[in-house]
Formats: structure tokens, sequence, C-alpha cells
């Protein structure tokens, strides 16, 4: 999905037609705006919950996003043409702020490429188009020929922010003090004060989970969403499925409308590469554990169940390297890659909601399951058949 489209994007064109159709389905569904000029297009998606912090933007940490939303402001006031160093000059003057706790500088070749990943995200997202020069060259020199020009699309980055209500209209009295209040504040919407707008808050929240998280888990709904899910979500798997292309699978545990086609996946599993192979090596680990103390009985609550930690799937996968390993990556058959493979593993896993990392020990949740497949065989042939994936919150 991309929710900030700029008319270079292949699918604008059958946006712009199909807008006044898209237009009412999402308002009626989702209670997200979808906004279409010939600049651009904008579906102002509001998160369903706001406390997943596995949904960032790849390769951002808390000092990125602090360049990207400092960017953003410098080039709110700048000019229809502006430059890179330029660009970096200002992000200078509002880095210096005092209250705001941040260091920058263009000094170090770490900090100019900071800068220009921060550029190339907006140069992806179609809020800057390049016009002449060369990031790179930024980034190695510091010579005045070491620089890139760039037009700024103004429509495209008036979209960035996607909130009901913006900071800047926060009283002082009223500003909101922890991180996840903030969130909450700008996004959450006016809710009618009847019973059909409450109805329809929480249909909306709901279509929101269902269309951008993996698999919606019934134990992480308040008792109010969780009551209205159990009795109306057969109806809108099928309604938001038909909609969307998605299959869903129904189980006890929960639902998850599942992208047969990979079209709106953004991590897939399984999938190509090192990385993805070592996931779902984890993934089968961690789920036949699950699977062989339920054969033992322990059916546990899912506060009691016994996780794994860190250092343990290390090791594991310090021994699946060797029947492995000449398939993966050669950095990643180096003595002491298994620890950065782990983090990578798991960090996918969570992303997928499919385990949950807590204090150094890694939860398995419900819809792990479905790749408890027993041993995989490695077969020297092209045409090797596809492992048949079971549903997805249980071996049935």
């Amino acid at each position: 999905m991309t929710p900030l489209m700029s008319p270079a994007h292949e699918d604008f064109a059958a946006v712009r037609r199909q807008a006044e159709a898209l237009r009412e389905w999402f308002s009626r569904e989702t209670g997200w705006p979808l906004q279409v000029e010939r600049e651009g297009a904008r579906l102002f998606k509001y998160p369903g919950t706001v406390s997943d912090a596995t949904r960032g933007l790849p390769g951002y940490d808390r000092r990125r996003y602090v360049l990207l939303c400092l960017a953003c402001a410098a080039l709110e006031r700048a000019d229809p043409q502006i430059t890179l160093r330029l660009l970096g000059e200002r992000l200078l003057e509002l880095a210096a702020e005092p209250g705001l706790d941040f260091t920058f500088t263009l000094e170090a070749q770490h900090e100019r490429r900071e800068l220009v990943w921060v550029c190339r995200t907006l140069l992806g997202l179609g809020v800057l188009h390049r016009v002449a020069g060369d990031e790179e060259t930024f980034v190695q020199a510091r010579g005045e020929q070491a620089d890139a020009l760039y037009d700024v699309q103004r429509r495209m980055l008036a979209g960035m922010l996607a909130a009901v209500r913006g900071p800047s209209t926060w009283m002082p009295q009223e500003a909101p003090a922890t991180l996840e209040e903030r969130l909450r504040a700008l996004v959450d919407g006016h809710v009618a004060d009847s019973e059909e707008g409450r109805r329809t808050a929480l249909r909306h929240q709901l279509a929101r989970r269902l269309l951008d998280d993996p698999v919606v888990y019934i134990e992480t709904l308040d008792p109010e969403v969780r009551a209205y899910f159990l009795n109306q979500r057969g109806t809108m798997a099928a309604r938001l499925g038909d909609a969307a292309g998605l299959v869903a699978e129904q189980r006890a545990e929960g639902l998850a409308l599942v992208d047969e086609t990979g079209f709106l996946t953004d991590v897939a599993m399984p999938a190509e590469g090192t990385d993805a192979h070592v996931t779902l090596l984890v993934a089968e680990h961690l789920a036949a554990g699950q699977r062989q103390r339920k054969s033992n009985g322990a059916e546990l609550a899912p506060e009691l169940v016994r996780g794994f930690r860190e250092h343990d799937i290390a090791d594991f996968l310090r021994e699946a390297r060797t029947r492995y390993g000449r398939y993966w990556r050669k950095s990643a058959r180096e003595p002491g890659a298994e620890r950065e493979l782990a983090a990578i593993a798991i960090e996918r896993l969570e992303k997928l909601q499919l385990a949950l990392l807590k204090d150094g020990t890694v939860y398995p949740l419900p819809a792990l399951a479905r790749f408890a497949l027993g041993e995989a065989q490695i077969r020297e042939t092209r045409d090797v058949p596809a492992v048949a994936v079971g549903p997805l919150f249980g071996l049935t």
C-alpha cells in the first residue's frame, strides 16, 4: 500500500479514475479520508493502535526520525527549490533549538550520510524531486561542487503528517505528557455521542487493525472492542476480504486477513534470501518447541507461556549453520554472525506478530503454530515442490 502517492507512481492514474469509489469505501469501512488531486494522492491512514513499535521506516531510529521531522519543517519554509547543502544548514539551525535536546553537525561523514538517508526517504515519497547532482558526493566530500538540487513538491510535503489534529494546535497546558498520549492525541477523532456513533468507531478501529496488522489477537482487544469483534468478525472478515482480495483465517485466538498474492505484504514469510531463511528456521524451531509442550499436556495461559532466551536462539542458529550455511550469504557464515542473525529473525517475527520479545526472552504467539512444519528437507534440484503451510493458528 502506498498511502502517499506521487503522480509519478504507476498506479496514480488508476487511483484518480477510481477516486470517488475509493474515497467512499475507505470512509465507510475505516474512517480514513482519501484526498486525490492532480499533484498526488494521500490516504490518511490513522492507525488502529499506536503502541506497535515494529512498523517504522526501514533503517530508522529515534535520531533519524528527528532529522526527518526537522527536514520537513525546513522544507515547509523553503523556496520551491533547495540544495542539499542548504537543507543541511537549515537543519543545523533547527537542531540548535535549546529545548530540543538534540545534537547534529555536518562535520562527520556519518552525519552527512544521515542527512542523505533522510533526503532519499523524501525522494522516495515524492516530497523531493532531484534536478541535478548526487547525494553520495556530498557524503564523501565537503567542496562546493559536492551538492544536489531538488524541487520541493508542496502538496506531497503537506501530506506527510497523517493527523486528525496537528501538534501545533495543542495549548501548553493541554499538551500530552507521554509519547503514547501524544500519538493518541494526533489520531483520535470525534466520536458521536450515540449508540450508532460508538459502533461506527469500534468498527473503524477493528477494520484498521485487520487491514494493517498481520493478525488481530482477541486478547489484545479492550473489553468493549472484544465484544464487538466476537459478534461481528465473520461479517467484517467477509466484507473486507472481498473488497481487498484477502482471505480470512479465523481461529479461537483471533483473525487474520491473509494476502495470498503478497501484493500488500511488506515482510513476507516464507521468502527468499538468508534473512528470510533464518527467520523461517527460527519460526519452525520455536513452533516445534511449543507443539512439543502441548503434546505433553502443557496447555498454559498466554501470560504463563515459557519463552526462549535470545542466546538460545543464537546457539540454535550456530548449529543450523553447519547444515544450511552453504546456502547463506558469506557474512552469515562468519563466526559470531549467529547473534546478528538471531536479532534479525526475532525482529521479523515481531513485525509479523508471530513472537514477542520482552526482557531478552522471545515468547511465541499463537499464529506461529502454522510454521511447525517438521524437519526441513534439502533437495539438490531446481524444481522443489513448495512446502504446504498449515492454518494460521494451529495444526488441524
